[in-house]
């Protein structure tokens, strides 16, 4: 996947109580710009998702925000974004972002980026796509989610061929080397039917 030219970051509309995750949204808009990798995301001025896009901007990156009409009207769509994809729902907005992009990075967030992450890992589990699919850990804060993901491998609800579908890394340049290193197993959801 060294040819990513566009990465969506899925993450919250708030900033958390940690200065670290300020911190690290603001660092991956940079990184991916200063590497010449567009940002795609939900399109908000707020929280997270509004450092991640400014840092971005700030560093001359290309910057695609996707966002669904009924949050337009409620004036959290960034104003300074050149572009700005305006969807009619949720559903929409995650169509488009998922085609947009060549790669996936859940920051820190809420409902919200928890279900953005888990539906592209999942598509990419039944082989919809062979896209990375990554979390940046920050602060450890997805370390509890990591426990209960091996807990879902021990109870066999989960192959650990499809866990590792999910990058994990704690800083944005490792998170970004991940992606690029990806390879995808190959293995999905339906191939073995007799362990049903």
């Amino acid at each position: 996947m060294s040819g990513m030219q566009r990465i969506c970051v899925f993450t919250g509309s708030n900033h958390g109580v940690r200065e670290d995750y300020r911190l690290a949204a603001a660092a991956f808009g940079r990184l991916l710009a200063e590497e010449g990798i567009g940002l795609v995301y939900g399109g908000a001025a707020v929280g997270l998702m509004g450092t991640v896009a400014d840092a971005a901007m700030a560093a001359g990156g290309e910057v695609i925000g996707v966002i669904p009409q009924a949050l337009v009207e409620h004036e959290v769509a960034h104003p300074a974004l050149a572009d700005l994809r305006i969807v009619g729902s949720m559903h929409e907005r995650k169509a488009l972002m998922a085609e947009l992009s060549d790669g996936f990075v859940a920051m820190p967030g809420g409902i919200g980026t928890f279900e953005e992450i888990f539906e592209i890992w999942t598509w990419a589990q039944l082989g919809s796509h062979a896209k990375p699919c990554g979390l940046l850990n920050i602060a450890g804060y997805y370390d509890k989610l990591l426990e209960f993901l091996e807990h879902s491998v021990a109870e066999a609800f989960l192959k650990p061929g499809h866990l590792g579908v999910l990058q994990v890394a704690n800083t944005p340049g490792d998170m970004l080397a991940s992606l690029r290193d990806y390879v995808p197993a190959g293995e999905t959801k339906w191939i073995a039917r007799s362990e049903r």
